[in-house]
């Protein structure tokens, strides 16, 4: 569903309220504030609904692309909520996840954190970005779920390995292995960026979508003409699952 910035207010799905633990996954990998990363305004938004209709436990999940702490970004960014948890990839306890797709697109299996397995509900929230050509949106913002020392190698730092495998296939790869509940993309702006990630140009949209991650980011590339090509990909190996 696709919302006007100006008077969003986030409504969790009724799911939520049977949920015990809800996890949050913002774009928060530079300490630079939204249209950069995930506003704090945004994340109290959705805190707000999950507390008018649950207790649940919730817990704010964020990795950086060379393993540098998240806690300093937190503090950064002020993502200080009462009862909430705020977690760092890198301290987390790693688990091997299996890619159900029975032909992976790049990468058989995952290492991720466990708390995401034992989370009742998972949302994806991340900013309206384009980074060198390449969209940023709700199922791109995953990729800092993977711990950095996993997927770096002698030759290549970390996202130079991934990007290596081709970054659309991992991203649609990842799409199966984390089926994430909820995409939301603040598009209150777009920033488009080109080499540094943290400087850019900055333009309006004012628009909130929301909905399941593929589906909010298919909405969100149709009426803003970006370009995905991992949605593509999801788009033919979804099929497997249809049969």
């Amino acid at each position: 569903m696709i919302f006007e910035a100006s008077n969003f207010i986030f409504k969790p799905p009724s799911v939520i309220s049977r949920a015990r633990r809800v996890l949050i996954k913002p774009s928060a990998s530079y300490p630079v504030p939204y249209p950069v990363t995930t506003s704090r305004e945004m994340l109290l938004s959705i805190i707000d609904g999950i507390r008018r209709v649950s207790d649940a436990d919730i817990l704010l999940l964020e990795g950086t692309p060379g393993g540098e702490p998240t806690y300093p970004i937190y503090q950064a960014l002020d993502y200080n909520f009462p009862r909430v948890l705020t977690l760092d990839v890198k301290g987390c306890i790693w688990v091997e996840v299996d890619n159900p797709l029975s032909k992976p697109l790049a990468i058989p299996t995952f290492w991720v954190p466990n708390v995401i397995l034992s989370s009742d509900y998972l949302i994806t929230v991340a900013p309206l970005r384009v980074s060198d050509g390449i969209s940023s949106l709700s199922i791109m913002n995953l990729l800092t779920l993977l711990p950095s020392r996993k997927y770096s190698g002698e030759e290549l730092n970390t996202w130079e390995a991934l990007y290596s495998l081709g970054i659309d296939r991992v991203i649609a790869d990842l799409y199966f292995t984390l089926p994430f509940d909820l995409g939301i993309i603040e598009a209150r702006q777009k920033f488009t960026s080109h080499g540094d990630p943290t400087q850019g140009e900055v333009e309006d949209c004012g628009k909130i979508f929301v909905g399941e991650p593929y589906e909010v980011d298919c909405e969100a590339s149709e009426l803003l003409g970006l370009k995905a090509e991992y949605l593509d990909l999801i788009k033919t190996a979804r099929a497997e699952f249809e049969i």
